[in-house]
């Protein structure tokens, strides 16, 4: 994946058991931000920053959608939770992970194993791929992230 390439697209299913197809949301940016796992710590965080920036982007016309891993049941309470206001999606196949290039094997304190790299995508309006953030640090990122919508 590189800035200008067209995003792929994907149908999946959200925390509401609704579900969201990518080039439907056409016409207007959409920023995608893949996550590791439902209610720990960073992860937490980043969606809580999101939520609390969701008028700002809105304002913007543009669509903010978490994915991870976790079912939508887990998307559900996790965002009951923490009074989300950001779309999440559930990809348990990671069909979603390994299209974007998110899904592959890390090392923490020596372990190695399967999962997310955090990334986040800015798609623009055209479905292409506008700006990318590899192994984000979630600290200042929800904001970076609306700079850079301002900016297209």
């Amino acid at each position: 994946m590189q800035i200008g390439d067209l995003a792929p697209d994907f149908t999946a299913p959200t925390q509401d058991g609704s579900t969201v197809t990518l080039s439907d949301l056409r016409g207007g940016p959409v920023v995608v931000y893949f996550y590791p796992k439902d209610d720990t710590p960073g992860c937490t965080t980043e969606a809580l920053d999101f939520t609390a920036l969701a008028d700002a982007f809105a304002a913007a016309g543009t669509r903010v959608i978490g994915i991870s891993k976790d079912s939508v049941a887990r998307h559900g309470k996790f965002t009951e939770k923490h009074g989300l206001g950001v779309t999440l999606v559930s990809d348990e196949d990671s069909d979603i992970c390994e299209r974007y290039g998110v899904w592959g094997e890390k090392k923490n304190y020596g372990r190695t194993y399967m999962g997310i790299t955090r990334t986040t995508v800015l798609i623009d309006a055209q479905g292409r791929i506008a700006q990318l953030w590899s192994k984000v640090r979630v600290a200042g990122h929800a904001q970076a992230v609306l700079e850079a919508v301002r900016a297209l």
